[in-house]
């Protein structure tokens, strides 16, 4: 059985997930704007293996803390879209330089696509590509929790005027989300929870 965590005190108020495989201990960090020293204590008190640092997009404030989430978990992997990789080197396209920082990120271990599987145990955590918000977006479904990244949000989307954007590529991925089982919960890169059947009712993606 999955369980998870959630983080707030990210750069730019954005969420850090810890999500573990009660059976397997293994787990996985997604995004990493919240300092790895938040989750010791739960990762301690549960004996968990942390096996993937995974990350929905290569924006600044979802990477502030690679490099230190690397050195904390040496025998992690850490995983990205393969459209987002390059955007870890680049201050523009990563959006720090917004904030005058120009920082410069090495990239990922392992490069995903759409429809990819990762495992903990025997669990799956199923990558879904949702470009708009950058071009390597990425949702991650482990169950019924849909940790969404900065596609989809408690009455809102991700902006796209940022980097490589694209409001149109978001209006197609917000419209693959919103086929999804109604009763999924959705763990988004800022803000509360809610649900896909939430959204669909009251965030029209037309509208955006």
């Amino acid at each position: 059985m999955l369980y998870s965590k959630r983080f707030t005190e990210g750069i730019l108020g954005s969420n850090t997930y810890l999500v573990w495989d009660d059976a397997s201990k293994e787990a996985a960090v997604i995004d990493v704007g919240n300092r790895p020293a938040l989750m010791s204590d739960i990762i301690s008190e549960n004996d968990l293996k942390v096996k993937y640092i995974i990350l929905t997009h290569a924006h600044f404030d979802h990477i502030y803390y690679f490099p230190e989430y690397r050195e904390a978990f040496k025998d992690a992997v850490s995983v990205l879209h393969v459209s987002d990789n390059g955007t870890m080197g680049n201050p523009r396209l990563n959006a720090s330089v917004l904030f005058g920082s120009e920082r410069v990120f090495d990239s990922a271990d392992m490069t995903v696509n759409d429809g990819d599987v990762l495992y903990l145990g025997k669990e799956e955590l199923r990558i879904i590509s949702t470009p708009g918000h950058t071009s390597g977006s990425i949702c991650i479904l482990a169950g019924k929790m849909l940790f969404s990244g900065d596609t989809l949000f408690y009455d809102g989307f991700g902006r796209t005027d940022l980097g490589d954007g694209s409001t149109q590529s978001m209006a197609a991925s917000i419209e693959k989300l919103y086929a999804m089982d109604g009763d999924i919960t959705v763990y988004p890169g800022h803000g509360t929870k809610t649900t896909i059947d939430r959204e669909r009712r009251n965030n029209p993606y037309m509208d955006f």
